[in-house]
């Protein structure tokens, strides 16, 4: 039996014993994101194609399986979705600044040897594809920290109704930080985790501190990992201001 086959198999009996209907809908959801993924590659190919805003729709609809198929259409889900496309949305510009300025686009010149026998004149911008695998590396961490506050503030508010827009919202504050730092530490083991025969190949070449610094598949490793941090860090209050305003707004409009 294949590897790949077994580990799926292994993969979807723990999930469902785990997790239940939840942990198997998860394992579905992870196969129909994967297809997402493919198809934007796909017609990303076309060179009339927008990477970009084909990134900002395949990250609509990975949220949208992630959340609305796992977890069901309900105030948590709708609110963190929202957060989370507001957050791309605000960081699409920064990231295709950030890209364009530090000219991680393309390839490094430690790969150039093996396209040597590639024609590089393919009509694709390189810019937009770079700031693409950033955006579409960041939504998965963004996705999990927006639940991760929605949810519990949902919580919250229903176990004390009485409580106040901006009590609710520190509180949500007050998750955030909880899960700032284990979220940055698991994109950042993720990333080098990855990257681990990289950092062992600059160290066979002999490369200095400096040289591996100003390394462009180094750099965008690490821009990716800066903004994926960006990110998560972002959602954390726009997913509260949304879920306060949100819950308390009843209440509001009675006083």
């Amino acid at each position: 039996m294949n590897v790949l086959v077994l580990l799926a198999i292994i993969l979807f009996f723990l999930m469902a014993w785990v997790g239940g209907k939840k942990g198997i809908k998860s394992f579905s959801a992870l196969f129909i994101n994967f297809l997402i993924v493919i198809a934007t590659v796909l017609v990303m190919n076309d060179p009339d194609a927008h990477p970009v805003l084909l990134t900002i729709v395949a990250c609509g609809l990975i949220s949208a399986t992630s959340l609305f198929f796992i977890n069901e259409i309900n105030n948590k889900t709708v609110l963190a979705f929202f957060a989370s496309i507001v957050t791309i949305v605000a960081l699409l510009f920064f990231i295709i600044l950030l890209t364009e300025q530090s000219m991680i686009q393309g390839f490094g010149e430690e790969e150039s040897e093996s396209l040597t026998i590639f024609s590089v004149h393919i009509g694709l911008n390189f810019v937009q594809i770079a700031a693409s695998v950033i955006i579409m590396s960041t939504i998965g961490a963004i996705l999990d920290t927006a639940i991760s506050i929605t949810s519990p503030m949902r919580e919250i508010h229903d176990q004390n109704p009485d409580i106040s827009r901006k009590d609710l919202f520190l509180a949500g504050i007050r998750i955030g930080r909880d899960i700032l730092g284990t979220s940055t530490n698991t994109l950042f083991f993720a990333f080098f985790g990855g990257y681990m025969g990289l950092i062992i190949w600059f160290k066979d070449l002999d490369y200095s501190i400096g040289d591996i610094v100003n390394a462009k598949v180094f750099s965008d490793e690490m821009i990716t990992i800066l903004i994926s941090g960006t990110g998560v860090a972002a959602v954390i209050p726009i997913a509260a201001a949304m879920s306060a305003y949100y819950l308390t707004r009843k209440k509001v409009r009675e006083e």
